[in-house]
């Protein structure tokens, strides 16, 4: 007995000799990706809206510069589509003597007023693919409400084909215009293109007059991070100018 206790009462206080400094390393934080935050007014920082309806958030940081474009109508277009997503144009420029990797999967865009969602780009090539299928689905769908209601079939047609028009205009759309991995260098200083985010959850529902976002670009060992508003100011209205 005497045994046994002497060796739990060892065990005990090399338990209180190393836990705490486990713990310590259990709890240690890895150090924050440092941040570059878009403010109005800040250097480097630039906004300006443009004739073709557009709202244009500029920054730059040492030798890397992102514009992000976002459409004064965004909200009102997101409304209407047939596949649920919200999106924003990004231009990034590289003007260093070394190289620098674009990774379209790493932006993320929180939808400040809907419970601060964070939703991750979407991925070109798997959209395209939910695209197609969805409007695989709705044809089928089509031809058995043809095929129970033959009456309405002229009806019915023309919503088929507007729905085909749309999604093969947005098929084309993702594969000609999206924002592509890239690598920027002496030889090739700019990536410009579109970055899509989903809508499509139980949180982001009910648009408000203003919303407001937070874009987040990982880039050069920094986070890129636009909060934005839509419309910038309360009511305003953009509108492009005619060609």
């Amino acid at each position: 007995m005497l045994c046994l206790a002497f060796k739990l009462s060892f065990f005990f206080l090399l338990c209180s000799l190393f836990l705490p400094a486990s713990g310590a390393a259990l709890t240690a934080k890895t150090p924050a990706t440092p941040v570059v935050r878009w403010d109005e007014g800040s250097p480097g920082c630039t906004f300006s809206r443009s004739a073709d309806g557009r709202y244009q958030y500029g920054m730059w940081s040492d030798n890397v510069g992102v514009i992000l474009a976002v459409d004064s109508q965004e909200l009102e277009k997101v409304r209407r589509r047939h596949e649920l997503f919200f999106s924003v144009a990004l231009t990034v420029r590289y003007r260093g003597a070394s190289a620098l990797d674009v990774n379209p999967g790493t932006i993320t865009l929180e939808f400040v007023k809907h419970f601060k969602v964070v939703q991750t780009s979407l991925d070109p090539d798997g959209f395209s693919q939910k695209v197609q299928n969805d409007a695989d689905e709705f044809d089928h769908q089509i031809a058995r409400e043809v095929q129970k209601h033959p009456e309405e079939k002229e009806t019915k047609q023309a919503t088929m084909r507007s729905f085909q028009k749309d999604a093969a205009e947005l098929l084309e759309f993702l594969s000609k215009n999206t924002l592509k991995t890239a690598h920027l260098d002496s030889g090739n200083r700019e990536a410009v293109g579109w970055v899509l985010f989903s809508t499509e959850s139980k949180w982001i529902s009910g648009w408000k007059k203003q919303e407001e976002f937070v874009l987040r670009v990982p880039l050069d060992g920094k986070v890129f991070e636009f909060p934005f508003k839509l419309p910038p100011k309360q009511g305003e209205l953009l509108l492009r100018q005619r060609e």
